[in-house]
């Protein structure tokens, strides 16, 4: 399974499970897109899987390649701090296994169009 990459969609998480299910639909429609990969949601608090779970999962089915792609709109504290050290010790417990980490998904032109194209539709001005 090294070639096969395991995607991890790291979120911020909250105490109301509804939160995560734009997460959860958006990890659906990578598994259609990509029914090789290992594709799973992550939270950095009050919902599970936890990062080094989601990790651990993908490893005990032999990915050696995670790509951790942020659901964030933007870059702050919990990208910047909170990220690296929870990647950290699964780096050194895991020197084998090759991480990557994408951007945030909100730095990304289209998802800022795709935002403004949805915020024109719901107030009807992109009629």
């Amino acid at each position: 399974m090294s070639g096969v990459p395991a995607v991890i969609l790291f979120a911020h998480g909250a105490r109301d499970p509804r939160w995560a299910e734009p997460v959860l639909a958006l990890a659906q429609r990578l598994r259609q897109a990509l029914p090789e990969a290992f594709v799973q949601p992550a939270f950095l608090e009050f919902l599970a899987p936890s990062l080094s779970e989601a990790v651990e999962a993908a490893l005990a089915l032999g990915h050696r390649r995670v790509t951790l792609v942020p659901v964030f709109i933007a870059v702050g504290g919990h990208l910047r701090e909170d990220l690296p050290r929870l990647l950290a010790p699964l780096r050194a417990a895991y020197p084998d296994v090759s991480f990557e980490v994408l951007p945030a998904l909100g730095e990304s032109e289209r998802v800022r169009e795709a935002m403004a194209a949805t915020v024109l539709e719901w107030i009807g001005a992109g009629e």
